[in-house]
């Protein structure tokens, strides 16, 4: 909660400008992470290599990005958000730099190591800013947005930078990143605060190992992290590596066509995000239900697209990135859960933990499906039948998350019921609204 000062005109004038100063790192980041998306096809070219080893560049990126997800929670706990987002500017502008000057696969993948280092602190630390400087009833609302229009550094990397990358090459395009990140860095230091003034930060204990053990322990705590993987880890798959050459190679898009459907994504989240955000803020005890409802959305266009094997007419695939999109306003209800499971001292490292699910999930199936392609099809020409069976794999993922929701929510709500609070079934919660609208 906001200090007593953050109430007047001025101390909200004051959260909003800390807000955006967050949301502009993150936007940056956001670029930063997608890049690869867009400029696959330009890094085989570039770096000579197969499929497996240039999805190696994202997995590699998302890997770190992932295992460093808890002990930066637990730097967050310790330093609070604007060392980190500083530190996470400087390192992802370092590592776009190095891949404005690699020539070869190693310094290239050691750049991607970087940035995925530097992407771990940003998104959690700008979330902690929302969660320092705004009452709690705004804090699912404007998580949303922090997702939402982060996802505008997407539409940098899928318009600009491509069109750098294609008309004037790798290294004008890559090295107007690494100037963009300097811009993040700009941000991190002239407008982050951790808290409003006056306001004592939660008190986080040193000892990182002992204060994990109740954050692992709360069935809250892997709810967010099951619902983050079943509705963000193929939109990932799709943003962050395969998309693009899945669009442009398999079904016969243009590079131009291809980059829009990469915008279209961040234009989903635009408009369904702050809806899902006000129905977890209205219905907490339903959240789940909004998790649920967008995975079916995603495995129903995951399947318009892999079932037939001819490609598709351009309005079908539409539909496809539509739904498969919902999943990334749908994976922010995870950090939620883990937030409402735990104490603020604590909310990093849990929120941390959370957002580790969908990039994890989505390591493994980046790489699989390299390895399923390059397996059924050595010379490098993939065919829609290549990527059809590469990307099935996302069925898998899908299907263990979707268990995981299930059995974490029925061990969370026995976990709230022993607090006191009961959430009724879905019918007689909607008999009792009827009753009321009637009274």
């Amino acid at each position: 909660m906001p200090a007593a000062g953050a109430s007047s005109s001025v101390g909200r004038g004051r959260a909003w400008l800390v807000w955006s100063a967050g949301l502009l790192v993150y936007v940056v980041a956001v670029a930063h992470r997608s890049s690869f998306g867009v400029a696959g096809l330009a890094a085989q070219s570039r770096f000579g290599v197969a499929a497996t080893v240039l999805s190696l560049f994202v997995v590699i990126q998302l890997s770190v990005y992932a295992a460093a997800q808890v002990p930066v929670g637990i730097a967050l706990d310790r330093f609070g958000p604007r060392a980190l987002l500083t530190t996470g500017s400087v390192t992802m502008a370092v590592g776009q730099l190095g891949m404005t000057l690699s020539h070869g696969v190693p310094t290239a993948l050691a750049a991607r190591v970087l940035i995925g280092a530097g992407d771990a602190m940003i998104f959690v630390s700008a979330v902690r800013l929302v969660a320092a400087w705004f009452p709690r009833r705004l804090v699912p609302l404007l998580t949303q947005l922090t997702g939402i229009v982060g996802q505008l550094g997407q539409i940098v990397s899928a318009i600009p930078f491509a069109f750098l990358l294609h008309r004037y090459g790798w290294e004008p395009a890559f090295g107007a990143l690494a100037g963009l990140g300097g811009i993040g860095v700009v941000a991190a230091v002239l407008g982050v605060r951790d808290r409003p003034a006056g306001t004592s930060a939660p008190v986080s204990r040193p000892g990182a190992a002992a204060a994990l053990v109740p954050t692992l322990r709360a069935h809250g705590t892997w709810l967010g992290f099951w619902s983050h993987m079943l509705g963000g880890f193929s939109i990932n798959v799709f943003g962050l590596m395969w998309g693009y050459p899945f669009l442009v190679q398999g079904q016969g898009l243009t590079p131009t066509q291809a980059s829009s459907m990469l915008a279209l994504n961040v234009l989903v989240a635009i408009v369904f995000g702050p809806l899902i955000g006000e129905f977890t803020a209205r219905h907490p005890l339903r959240r789940s239900w909004a998790v649920l409802v967008v995975a079916g959305g995603v495995a129903a266009g995951w399947l318009l697209v892999l079932v037939p094997s001819t490609p598709r007419p351009f309005a079908v695939l539409v539909a496809f990135v539509v739904l498969i999109s919902l999943g990334g306003p749908a994976s922010v209800i995870g950090l939620d859960f883990a937030a409402t499971s735990n104490p603020p001292e604590r909310l990093g490292s849990a929120q941390g933990l959370a957002n580790a699910g969908g990039f994890l999930a989505g390591v493994l199936v980046m790489l699989g499906v390299g390895i399923v392609l390059d397996a059924r099809n050595p010379g490098g020409h993939y065919t829609l039948g290549d990527y059809r069976a590469g990307l099935a794999l996302v069925a898998v993922p899908w299907a263990v998350s979707l268990v995981g929701v299930l059995v974490t929510r029925t061990r969370t709500r026995a976990e709230m019921a022993a607090q006191g609070v009961v959430v009724p079934p879905l019918r007689e919660a909607w008999d009792r609204r009827r009753r009321g609208r009637r009274g």
